[in-house]
């Protein structure tokens, strides 16, 4: 290894980019203040991308910054999973060691990261595709949390236009969620490359749309720059005429000005800029070509020891060649005993020379010694190396078998998407390679399987279910009842998750094929069970669900055991027991003891029992012990985001409701299951209505697909979207649309099968028949006596049930009682408008009187305008007045929006706001947007001046 070696600057100068540094500067001086950034930083090949991140970094480590360094290579786009961050760990190892590193994340972190590096230990044992990746992410996501604690960290990642789909998905997952962690991330792209089609480029969108993501496009190289560059090369000034003509041939490409200058002054100028590039190479000795050639077959990066083996060369002869292509400033020494080429288009120009004989002899040398020596490369590298070899090398039957083993391995880091990449290479090369079964050790049907297994993993339900029927097209039912029975359960999943019909046919099918008391049997009742119960078959549901816990508890299966418990509880919530629901929960807790999920969607449950028994408060603080929990266990992303939700729930039931869209904000940019995103945009669809934000609820409607013509299958999405819908079309002053949702629910939903969405629905299509009756009686009454048929049926389970029933009822001030024992102010004041108009139409003006101004300033506190608006039409109708609103606009304003009114008054802009008070600049938009509406005036200076005016701060 020629550690002596580290080959000739090309320039000594650091030409132009001034501007990009200062831009550059300022992220990280905005993530310095709190407030995580990341660069989007674009450019051509050559352009220099890589020196001005040199130059920034070295200034920022000087400054105090603690940057990591973290790179994709070609291999990543074939399934090298996690490359960049793997660079970043083992970085840190060698910085503190890993159990300092460890030490950083929550209990059994590291074990995590043990998938990456050997440095961890044992990974864990958890092989749950859902979680297991997600996990994953949050401890990366706390580790530079904790490290930024210590002092700025700097993160860059070059090439990610070569990123692999795990590392791209991590990179949008740690932009949208680091927030107030002063971390800036910059990547590095070649904006040349993204095609249409490339994978990057929605990626690139996404990240756009987040408000702190900087996009900077670096520039060519103006004249003067060129010129400087030159001088800084030469030593010298050089010739106007000199300087014209690199100018002109290079078109200010830095790269391609060195490679012009490494011409020296007999340059004749080559008619491509490929040929320009391998000009510099072609100059060397045969025996450098040669070894840069064979460094070249092995990627942008190779290990002194692995080149040494595949040239074959004496120690002797092959530090005589690279020295003379290290002087030549082609190769660069690298850390790890390894040698980069300087610049990775000279690394394509020689290997795009290659000979087909040799292209193919040089990368299958590459996989030999590899494969008899797995330390030569990186660990973690050497099944996805060797697998990338021996394809190129077009050796069917290796390429095959390695493909196979390369997929085993990126399943054990949860790189689910590489993993199917590479299944897919095996579907490919089955037919090339004679008993290609035999070879690997499993038949076709089981590639299939595996396929669908990791497309169900990465979310790709459309490629799933291809393998799922390419996979049964090979199978006969009566001779594998059971493997047929685990593929249709999986296609169900995906019909399930692109709403496409079908998917209790899917499971009715499977549950017949596996008729026998075994562990087959129990798995597709699980599913079964649970869909049936959530549709609203709730007696058949739970039917099932206990003989699958029977099933489950004779073949002594714990986990199993307690996903059924928690799916039972679920059944007794449906059905209103919720005391008992409770019960189970906290059975399944205990069983789950050995498993964060479980423990975690028991206390989800909790959560959602307490809120629906009127116990908000506990619900809330409930709710917050599982985030921890979720956090510490590393599962925030799928459970914790859950129960985050239903904690919204229970803000927005309090009428804390601003809190409530803060939480859902918040919980979204943490990347949910698609239902969990659902929900939350529900909670914020309930507030939306509330508040008469039109738009805003139709967006909600829009998301979760309430306009479409499929209805949803579970009764809590469709009595969800329908409660929005009315909502929605009453705000349009659209009531007859209204009532006609109002009919069809009535029609469709099973309305009596779950008590507390039963009660809500029939709340809901009570006020709809007072609002239309008017306009339509027959309808009215036609709705209203179905509305009084299925109250009889439904049973009362808590107070908020009871307090639903009696404002179906109509006995609306016993409502606003309840509802206010209840603390929840929303639906009381509501309950008060309707006693208010029962009062006024039997010619009570004064009952009607106290009633309304008992209502009006809960209303305006809510920022509840439609409801607001109710109040004063009616307290105009029965001839009385409400006054001017009290405090000359302080209750109007939420605490939230008095606390973002104090900040502006000091001056500070949105982003500092957001800041400081952990929410996002667009939040704070609409905040601004809502106080000078209500303040009534146009400037944020005038904002400031009317807050100081009227004492709304201090």
């Amino acid at each position: 290894m020629l550690t002596d070696m580290v080959g000739r600057a090309v320039s000594p100068v650091f030409v132009g980019r001034e501007t990009e540094l200062a831009d550059l500067a300022e992220a990280f001086g905005q993530a310095r203040k709190g407030r995580a950034t990341t660069v989007l930083l674009g450019g051509e090949a050559g352009v220099g991308k890589s020196r001005l991140l040199g130059c920034f970094a070295e200034r920022a480590s000087a400054d105090g910054a603690h940057v990591l360094n973290g790179g994709c290579v070609e291999l990543s786009t074939e399934g090298l999973a996690y490359a960049p961050f793997t660079a970043v760990i083992r970085q840190l190892v060698r910085e503190h060691g890993a159990e300092e590193i460890a030490s950083l994340l929550p209990e059994g972190g590291g074990r995590d990261l043990a998938r990456l590096l050997p440095e961890f230990g044992e990974p864990s044992g958890d092989t749950e595709s859902e979680t297991a990746r997600a996990r994953l992410f949050e401890q990366i996501l706390t580790l530079l949390e904790r490290l930024a604690e210590r002092r700025p960290v700097i993160l860059l990642i070059e090439d990610v236009h070569w990123a692999d789909n795990s590392s791209r998905d991590l990179i949008a997952f740690l932009s949208r969620n680091l927030r107030t962690a002063p971390v800036l991330m910059v990547l590095t792209y070649r904006s040349d490359e993204l095609h249409r089609q490339h994978p990057l480029r929605p990626v690139l969108t996404e990240l756009g749309r987040l408000d702190d993501v900087v996009r900077m496009d670096l520039p060519r190289l103006t004249r003067v720059e060129v010129a400087a560059q030159m001088a800084g090369i030469l030593g010298t000034t050089p010739e106007f005429v000199q300087v014209d003509r690199v100018f002109q041939r290079s078109e200010g490409i830095p790269l391609f000005v060195e490679a012009l200058m490494e011409c020296g002054g007999d340059c004749t100028f080559p008619e491509s800029l490929h040929d320009l590039i391998i000009g510099s190479v072609e100059r060397l000795p045969e025996e450098t070509q040669r070894v840069l050639r064979i460094a070249a077959a092995g990627g942008i990066r190779v290990g002194h020891a692995l080149l040494a083996a595949v040239s074959g060369l004496s120690d002797v002869d092959l530090d005589d060649a690279l020295r003379t292509a290290i002087a030549a400033n082609v190769l660069q020494v690298a850390d790890g005993n390894a040698y980069v080429f300087r610049h990775a288009l000279i690394r394509e120009a020689v290997h795009d020379d290659l000979l087909p004989g040799e292209y193919v002899r040089l990368h299958a040398r590459f996989a030999e010694e590899i494969g008899r020596d797995r330390t030569l490369v990186p660990h973690g590298r050497a099944a996805i190396e060797i697998a990338h070899h021996w394809y190129a090398a077009r050796d069917d039957l290796w390429a095959l078998i390695s493909a196979w083993e390369a997929a085993g391995k990126a399943a054990r880091s949860f790189a689910y998407n590489e993993m199917m990449q590479l299944l897919e290479r095996v579907l490919t090369l089955w037919s090339k390679v004679p008993d290609a079964a035999g070879r690997i050790g499993v038949d076709h049907t089981t590639v299939l399987e595996h396929a669908a297994e990791a497309a169900s993993a990465c979310g790709e339900a459309d490629r799933g279910t291809k393998f799922v029927m390419a996979a049964l097209n090979e199978l006969d039912e009566r001779a594998e009842p059971a493997r047929v029975a685990d593929l249709l359960v999986r296609r169900s999943q995906f019909k399930l998750s692109k709403r496409k019909p079908g998917v209790l046919d899917d499971l009715r099918y499977a549950e017949r094929l596996v008729p026998g008391p075994g562990l087959e049997r129990a798995q597709v009742l699980s599913k079964l069970g649970l869909y049936l119960t959530l549709s609203g078959e709730l007696a058949e549901g739970t039917s099932l669900t206990e003989e699958a816990l029977r099933i489950a508890r004779e073949h002594g299966k714990g986990p199993l055991e307690a996903e059924l418990l928690l799916n039972l509880a679920l059944s007794d919530s449906i059905a209103g027991r919720l005391g008992a629901s409770i019960e189970l929960n906290e059975t399944a807790q205990a069983i789950g003891e050995l498993g964060g999920g479980i423990i975690l969607r028991a206390l989800a449950n909790n959560v959602d029992a307490l809120n629906n028994m009127g116990r908000s408060a506990e619900a809330i603080e409930l709710a917050l012990e599982g985030e921890r929990l979720a956090k510490k266990y590393g599962r925030y992303r799928v459970e914790g985001t859950f129960l985050a939700n239903n904690r919204a729930e229970a803000l927005e039931a309090l009428g804390r409701f601003d809190e409530a869209v803060d939480l859902v904000e918040q919980t979204l940019g943490m990347d949910p299951s698609l239902r969990t995103r659902h929900h939350l945009r529900r909670v914020r669809g309930d507030v939306a209505a509330a508040r008469g934000e039109a738009e805003v609820l139709r967006s909600v409607l829009d998301e979760v697909g309430a306009f479409g013509v499929a209805p949803e299958e579970f009764m809590q999405e469709l009595t969800g979207n329908a409660r929005l819908l009315v909502g929605l079309h009453m705000l349009d002053g659209q009531p007859l649309a209204a009532l006609e949702v109002a009919e069809r629910v009535s029609r469709e939903a099973q309305i009596t099968s779950k008590p507390m969405l039963g009660w809500q629905v029939l709340a809901q299509l009570g006020g709809v028949c007072e609002a239309v009756e008017p306009l339509a009686p027959e309808r009215a009454a036609a709705l209203r006596a179905h509305v009084e048929s299925a109250a009889g049926a439904v049973t009362v389970d808590s107070p908020v049930a009871e307090a639903y029933r009696l404002g179906v009822a109509r006995d609306h001030d016993a409502a606003a009682a309840a509802w206010e024992r209840l603390g929840r102010p929303f639906p009381r004041a509501r309950s008060l408008l309707r006693a208010a108009r029962a009062a006024a139409g039997a010619g009570d003006r004064d009952g009607a009187a106290d009633r309304v101004r008992t209502a009006h300033p809960i209303a305006v506190s809510l920022l509840a305008e439609p409801l607001v608006t109710e109040l004063e039409v009616l307290a105009r109708r029965i001839g009385i007045s409400l006054g001017d609103r009290p405090g000359g606009g302080e209750s109007v304003l939420t605490p939230r929006e008095l606390e973002v009114l104090r900040l502006v008054a000091l001056g500070r802009s949105n982003r500092e706001v957001a800041a400081e008070l952990f929410i996002s600049a667009k939040t704070v938009s609409v905040h601004v947007s809502n106080i000078l509406g209500k303040l009534g005036v146009s400037t944020r200076g005038e904002a400031a001046a009317a807050a100081h005016r009227l004492t709304l701060i201090g």
